[in-house]
């Protein structure tokens, strides 16, 4: 089930992405309760024996649940940083479906706001933090985030580790087009789960052969919920010190799944072009969470100009 230095295809063994376990005690971080609607969060003091992990950008609340208002190379210092400190961090990539799933889902909405950082994956996100008055350029696309983690770390020596793809030789597909892309790129291993939850005895066997890596970054393409909550589980019994939960993105740089065009994007219509091209998988997600999305952002939106008229308001 694992691919430790894969550079030559692997027999498909039909696998896919596990069950999350449990989280083990201590494993994610408490959730924090959610600020007033459209307030930024500055980053807080690091408790004492956190004193050497690196101080989160600031954050704007968007439907409870806090987005990083920083820009690709923000990002990228910020895990270089945490790398540098051997702290252990992780980090989420959110869509509009995942802060909608998050008011669904306790558990998940537990492990976001228990992250080191959640960026906005989804472009109506980075419209919604900027109609609320935050200033942000523009959205963290998490398979362009790990291209250019992938570009820096080519220069930089920082090892890589995948965890995630349909199979064993979509892994070693990904493992050989990113290498290919970025020449001197240290991917240390990678492990391709199974659809089934992992025994626990599979699970400290997933967490050796991460540690036995000396990884440095893990990154998690297993799709949401699952890599959220398998983030929050295992975060206390792996020692590489950042991962970063990206789903799709796997199938992207492997090139099972086309990207759509970046007009597309940009407009904030990839939902349209991934759901015509696997309607039988997204429809139902799209179906569910757009609209709730619109209609709650909506609320929010006028709560935050109420607000503001008020603050407006001569007092007499």
């Amino acid at each position: 089930m694992s691919v430790s230095n894969p550079a030559s295809p692997a027999p498909a063994s039909g696998a896919a992405h596990p069950a999350s376990p449990a989280p083990a005690p201590g494993a994610a971080h408490p959730a924090s309760p959610a600020p007033a609607s459209g307030a930024a969060h500055p980053a807080s003091p690091a408790p004492a024996s956190r004193a050497a992990h690196p101080a989160s950008p600031r954050a704007g609340e968007l439907l409870g649940i806090p987005l990083a208002l920083a820009a690709y190379d923000e990002v990228l210092d910020w895990i270089d940083a945490a790398v540098a400190a051997g702290s252990r961090e992780y980090v989420c990539v959110a869509a509009t479906h995942t802060v909608m799933a998050c008011r669904e889902d306790p558990e998940l909405r537990a492990a976001v706001l228990g992250a080191s950082m959640t960026v906005p994956d989804g472009q109506p996100l980075a419209w919604g933090l900027r109609a609320l008055g935050h200033e942000i350029g523009g959205r963290v696309y998490g398979p362009e985030l790990m291209d250019r983690a992938c570009a820096r770390a080519a220069r930089t020596g920082t090892r890589m580790y995948l965890y995630g793809g349909r199979n064993e030789g979509t892994l070693v597909q990904l493992t050989l087009n990113l290498r290919r892309r970025h020449p001197g790129l240290r991917i240390v291993g990678g492990q391709a789960p199974p659809f089934r939850p992992l025994s626990e005895a599979e699970l400290e066997q997933v967490a050796d052969e991460i540690d036995r890596s000396d990884a440095d970054v893990v990154w998690v393409g297993i799709g949401v919920p699952k890599q959220e909550k398998w983030m929050a589980a295992m975060r206390g019994r792996l020692r590489a010190p950042v991962l970063v939960g990206v789903g799709a993105a796997f199938d992207f740089h492997a090139g099972l799944v086309p990207q759509a065009p970046p007009w597309m994007q940009q407009a904030g219509l990839e939902w349209a072009y991934r759901l015509g091209r696997e309607p039988r998988r997204l429809w139902r997600r799209y179906l569910r969470y757009n609209p709730r999305f619109v209609a709650g952002f909506a609320r929010q939106y006028a709560v935050h100009r109420l607000a503001g008229r008020r603050t407006d308001r001569p007092q007499g």
